[in-house]
């Protein structure tokens, strides 16, 4: 999984998913229902596990998992039936024990963003469970990848939250 660079405004990232869109997972109206945007995401994060030292063998070996503490989801253009897509995932930021991404949802290939999903996820001693640092092992996977994305430009959606506008209050 190769990270893409910011040459020209394209998408940066490593891509760390990639699917058709299945049957089942569309609504009534033929587009892809919201739950499995999320679905998708979380294969994407898996995918970014596995970059880490946390994939399958990474777990078993170290006890460690990871665990979504939070997640931000925005809706930006329609998915539907047969599309090709692709996860980007961009590390926003880390510290000892837990990590911030960034995961975009593209068609296979394409430049336009159709989801875009944040999320901080925790570091996690299954043995407990509690939180716990990241292993050496991990973490030097980790700490380089962080550096490099820090380079790149931050996710126009990320760090957003969600309210009603507020009335202007005349002087």
């Amino acid at each position: 999984m190769a990270l893409m660079t910011m040459r020209n405004s394209k998408p940066a990232g490593l891509v760390t998913y990639r699917s058709e869109v299945l049957p089942e997972w569309v609504d009534y109206n033929g587009h892809l229902r919201d739950g499995f945007y999320l679905v998708i995401f979380s294969y994407g994060v898996d995918g970014f596990m596995d970059l880490i030292g946390l994939d399958a063998a990474g777990r078993k070996a170290l006890g460690h998992s990871l665990f979504t503490l939070e997640a931000h989801l925005n809706f930006l253009h329609e998915v539907k039936l047969g599309a090709r897509l692709e996860v980007r995932t961009q590390v926003l930021g880390c510290d000892a024990k837990r990590v911030h991404v960034g995961l975009g949802l593209y068609e296979e290939g394409q430049d336009k963003l159709l989801s875009f999903c944040e999320q901080m996820q925790l570091n996690v001693d299954m043995a407990g469970p509690t939180a716990t640092t990241f292993a050496p092992s991990v973490a030097a996977l980790l700490q380089p990848l962080a550096l490099a994305h820090a380079g790149l430009e931050k996710p126009k959606f990320a760090g957003r939250v969600i309210a009603l506008p507020q009335p202007k209050v005349a002087p």
